[in-house]
């Protein structure tokens, strides 16, 4: 199988090495210091004491690479547009198109959402440039749990998880989807076939949507977020109305936010994704995490005046940096 990894940071990194090793005949779209580390020793993974390497093919440019059987998209929300812009050389009729990205896709109401299927998310493809470029066809829905980091350029280290929930965004356990999923077993990796990916991909954002920002916001760690009763207020408030809007678009989560808790503390002092962001001087994907909540919010006739209140001050703690 040829499979190309759009965005080869952390879980990029970590998915491209793992499909290798399956295999794959892995190609990678890059740029910057990553093609060069890249072309120079491959791509590379730290587990544990064991350093895997797996030589890429590695370009700037898509057409480089041509059409694929499978395209891995682990990009930022921020930078899905750029990706829209220089993806067609990769897909042929068949080839799959794997989003393993935090927060709620632009595929969302694909085959799903009954009176709101087919809606389009603004905040999250203003204008179905996205939608347009990669029709849903070619989708299928990834929600990874794992936490990996960036070395060095194209050197990634695996810390903690292992899991892939993939699926159909209608549902459906087709074909193709099947044969995914054996070949991410081989691979490595402890995946499961969703009956509903857009509940998995909802049940991950109930716990970050507010952690991420809060961390981006305050510098702390998780433990420290939930440590701080006020806060811990706070979030569960907004919480509640994240659970009530996936309640009306027919993805009910059956917890309570200190449920949600107590798998956030077991993580320990754990950094998110947004804060290194931040730390990093990149953009912060808001928009997948928080101001789509707002959005979704107004279609299903949801108040979320603790959502609004933490988007306005992320959003305005990130403009003040140059990240949003």
């Amino acid at each position: 199988m040829k499979a190309c990894i759009y965005g080869a940071g952390a879980i990029g990194g970590w998915l491209g090495v793992k499909l290798a090793r399956a295999g794959c005949e892995v190609s990678v779209v890059a740029r910057g210091a990553t093609l060069e580390g890249l072309q120079a020793h491959g791509l590379r993974l730290q587990e544990g004491s064991e350093t895997l390497s797996s030589p890429v093919r590695a370009s700037a440019s898509p057409a480089d690479l041509g059409v694929q059987d499978l395209v891995v998209i682990a990009v930022k929300a921020p930078a899905m547009a750029e990706v829209a812009w220089a993806i067609a050389p990769l897909l042929g009729p068949h080839t799959i198109v794997l989003t393993a990205m935090n927060g709620v896709p632009w595929w969302f109401f694909e085959g799903f959402g009954g009176p709101h299927a087919g809606t389009r998310l603004k905040s999250i493809d203003a204008d179905g440039s996205i939608a347009r470029a990669v029709p849903a066809k070619h989708i299928i829905g990834c929600v990874v749990h794992a936490s990996c980091s960036v070395n060095a350029p194209g050197f990634v280290q695996h810390h903690f998880g292992n899991k892939l929930i993939i699926g159909e965004p209608s549902g459906e356990k087709t074909a193709r989807v099947r044969e995914l999923a054996a070949l991410l077993e081989k691979a490595g990796f402890e995946t499961v076939l969703s009956d509903q990916i857009q509940k998995d991909a909802w049940y991950k954002l109930w716990g970050n949507m507010t952690v991420n920002p809060i961390s981006a916001l305050t510098g702390a760690t998780t433990d420290r977020i939930l440590d701080d009763e006020l806060v811990r207020d706070f979030i569960g408030r907004v919480m509640l109305e994240a659970k009530e809007i996936g309640a009306r678009i027919g993805i009910p989560i059956d917890q309570r936010p200190e449920d949600r808790h107590q798998v956030t503390r077991k993580l320990g002092a754990f950094k998110t994704s947004m804060l290194q962001d931040v730390e990093a001087g990149k953009a912060v994907e808001l928009d997948a995490l928080v101001t789509v909540v707002k959005e979704l919010g107004e279609l299903t006739g949801v108040a979320t005046p603790f959502t609004d209140a933490l988007l306005g001050l992320a959003r305005l703690h990130a403009r003040m940096r140059g990240l949003y």
